[in-house]
């Protein structure tokens, strides 16, 4: 092991849990508030909900290394696999929304036809 990484304990010495902590809710905090300013376009809607998963899988993230466990890193996995899911259905709806009504705004979504 080289000399200068005698005594370094990884990335616990040089970040805090709580800095992981801040950092996630804050960014589900941002992704909250793009929620709730902007409800009329689809697509900022849709990456508010990929940026709430991210700070949420930071989340689990940070708890993995710090507890030396995996499972929080299997969570991470299966939740970007539904974000990746959720984020092509929802891409695949919002082209047929532009396709049939020239717009992606959330306000022509209230006629339920069949």
């Amino acid at each position: 092991m080289a000399d200068f990484l005698v005594g370094y304990d990884g990335i616990k010495d040089m970040i805090a849990l709580s800095d992981f902590l801040l950092v996630g809710a804050g960014m589900f905090c941002i992704s909250m508030a793009g929620i709730f300013i902007n409800r009329k376009n689809i697509l900022i809607l849709l990456m508010c909900i990929e940026l709430m998963l991210l700070s949420v899988n930071l989340n689990f993230v940070a708890f993995s290394h710090y507890l030396q466990d995996i499972t929080g890193q299997v969570f991470v996995f299966f939740i970007l696999t539904v974000a990746a899911a959720e984020a092509a259905i929802g891409l695949a709806i919002l082209v047929v929304l532009f396709r049939n009504r020239r717009t992606i705004s959330v306000d022509v979504l209230d006629a339920m036809k069949g």
